[in-house]
């Protein structure tokens, strides 16, 4: 596992901290150095923790989730998908955990007057990371159209259809604990205006994510459709050859028993009088198919 990584900046009015692969003793360096609750310590190392907000007297406590999969790997899963980030902050400091490589941390070049500013900041990054892999799961979605619907369908897989819908359910579910989040969000009258950006930026993802969600789900059922129409083609095809062969087998077959008592054995032009009942029955059957719009 690599190592740990630490940050820390200072800025006119507050320190930010930021530990990139914490490690038990680190942690528990920076709960007693800053006064942190143990269980919220505890909440920043669990993997697969789910967005949530605390509000304490001295400091307010929040995780937050970034998307940071490729949808092409199948990730089907809230920890396959994204990644969090648990934020400690008062008006003084702000102390950023995370297990991941933001590059959104690391490339920061303005400067920040208060933790809000930079809290707002990273949070509206985060929601940027959703934006790359909706355009992915939307372009997808047009190409197996176009592979059903135009194309051969068989191309496409069952199991990437699968995923599709999966991914879009889960990141949109994902969307709304985050958005759930953002609405208990409190800031200073200055910052009302930055944070109703991120509420925008945050339903508007929810709302295209829904788009490609019914999609999604619309594009498996025309798969099943057009799976089943190909099927009944089968079966429509092999009905018709049964409806013309099976008459046929049955002459052939009376006459193929040889019995001594059948005058028509001795017939001299028997044979091609019962191919010209059989091209005779054929024909029926062929316009009775086309009178039906059979064929």
């Amino acid at each position: 596992m690599p190592d740990q990584f630490q940050l820390e900046k200072n800025f006119k009015t507050f320190i930010w901290t930021d530990i990139c692969i914490p490690n038990q003793d680190s942690l528990e360096g920076i709960a007693k150095k800053y006064s942190l609750d143990y269980f919220q310590i505890r909440d920043s190392l669990e993997q697969g923790h789910l967005p949530k907000i605390e509000k304490l007297a001295e400091y307010n406590f929040l995780i937050l989730r970034a998307f940071t999969a490729n949808i092409e790997t199948g990730a089907t899963t809230i920890n396959d998908l994204s990644n969090k980030i648990a934020f400690f902050y008062d008006d003084t400091k702000i102390i950023t955990i995370h297990r991941s490589n933001f590059s959104f941390i690391y490339n920061i070049q303005k400067d920040f007057n208060t933790t809000e500013d930079l809290l707002l900041y990273l949070i509206h990054k985060m929601l940027e990371t959703y934006q790359a892999p909706l355009n992915d799961l939307d372009n997808q979605i047009e190409e197996f159209e176009k592979s059903i619907f135009l194309s051969n369908y068989s191309k496409v897989l069952l199991e990437d259809l699968y995923y599709l819908k999966s991914q879009t359910r889960i990141t949109k579910k994902l969307l709304l604990l985050i958005q759930n989040v953002i609405q208990q969000l409190e800031v200073k009258p200055y910052n009302k205006t930055a944070l109703q950006d991120i509420k925008d930026k945050l339903l508007s993802l929810l709302l295209n994510y829904d788009e490609v969600f019914e999609n999604a789900h619309n594009l498996l059922n025309s798969y099943h459709s057009v799976n089943a129409q190909k099927s009944n083609d089968v079966m429509k095809l092999l009905t018709i050859f049964s409806a013309f062969f099976l008459p046929l087998t049955f002459i052939a077959g009376i006459y193929g028993m040889n019995f001594d008592n059948m005058p028509e054995l001795k017939w001299t032009i028997g044979y091609y009088i019962t191919l010209g009942i059989m091209i005779l029955v054929s024909v029926v059957i062929f316009f009775w198919f086309k009178r039906k719009k059979i064929l």
